[in-house]
C-alpha cells in the first residue's frame, strides 16, 4: 500500500500569521491533530501540532490571568512556534517507510508533495490503522503463530495444506526470531469458524502452533 492511496486532501491549512488562538480553534473545530502553514504562494512553510499549541498555552498560564494569556496569545501567531524543518514524502511512499520515517524523526505525521506542491498529509493515526487493516485484526478472526525455517517453500507448503481444508488465510505477517538464526514467526489470522480446524491440520503436518505468548519457544522450534 502506498501513501497515496491513504493520505488526507482536505487539506486545512492557515498562513504564518494566524494568532495562536485562531490555530487552536480550527484545530477544535475540525478535529484534527497537525495544522499546516502555508505562504501567500501555497508553499509549504512549517507545521504547528496540537501540542504545539497546548506547550505555548502552558508555559506562561500559571503567571497570567485568563484575560491576560488571552490577549498574549492572540499577539503571538503560528510562525513563531511551527516547525520550519519538515520531513516530506511524496504519494508513491510505502505505508511502511513512511511509518519508519515517523519512528526515526519521532514525528507524528507527513505531508506529502507531489512536484514541489502539497497534495495530502498522512498521520501515525492513519499508519496504524492501514497496518491492523493489513494484519487482518478483527474480532471474527483467529490469530496463530507456526515457527518455520527460513527455506524457500516454507509458506507455501503450510498455504497449501490450509487450501486442501478450502481454508482461506485472511492475513499472513512474517518476522524473523532474533534468538534463533534462520527462523522465522509466521502469523496468520483465518476465519474464526475454521480456527480450530487450521490449527489440527498443520500440527498433524507436523508443525507447532502457538495460540498465545509463551516465554520459552524452544519446544515450538521447527525440526532441523
Amino acid at each position: 500500500m502506498h501513501v497515496g492511496r491513504v493520505m488526507h486532501t482536505d487539506l486545512v491549512t492557515v498562513s504564518p500569521d494566524t494568532s495562536l488562538v485562531k490555530a487552536r480553534d480550527i484545530i477544535a473545530e475540525k478535529q484534527i491533530a497537525h495544522l499546516l502553514v502555508v505562504d501567500k504562494k501555497g508553499k509549504l512553510v512549517g507545521v504547528v501540532s496540537d501540542r504545539d499549541l497546548k506547550q505555548s498555552w502552558a508555559s506562561p498560564a500559571t503567571t497570567l490571568s485568563a484575560h491576560e494569556l488571552n490577549y498574549l496569545l492572540r499577539q503571538l501567531t503560528v510562525d513563531m512556534i511551527m516547525v520550519k524543518k519538515i520531513v516530506t514524502i511524496s504519494p508513491d511512499t510505502t505505508i511502511e517507510r513512511a511509518a519508519r520515517m515517523m519512528q526515526e524523526d519521532r514525528i507524528s505525521a507527513l505531508p506529502v508533495m507531489q512536484d514541489e506542491k502539497l497534495v495530502g498529509i498522512i498521520t501515525t493515526t492513519d499508519v496504524m490503522e492501514m497496518l491492523l487493516e493489513a494484519i487482518g485484526f478483527d474480532g471474527d478472526s483467529v490469530r496463530f503463530t507456526v515457527l518455520v525455517q527460513d527455506r524457500i517453500g516454507m509458506v507455501a507448503e503450510v498455504a497449501r495444506i490450509l487450501k486442501e481444508l478450502k481454508i482461506n488465510i485472511r492475513s499472513l505477517v512474517t518476522f524473523p526470531e532474533k534468538e534463533h538464526p534462520g527462523i522465522y514467526h509466521l502469523i496468520m489470522r483465518v476465519g474464526a469458524a475454521n480456527g480450530d480446524k487450521a490449527i489440527s491440520a498443520l500440527t498433524g503436518a507436523g508443525f507447532k502452533v502457538m495460540r498465545k505468548y509463551v516465554e520459552d519457544l524452544t519446544p515450538y522450534l521447527p525440526n532441523s
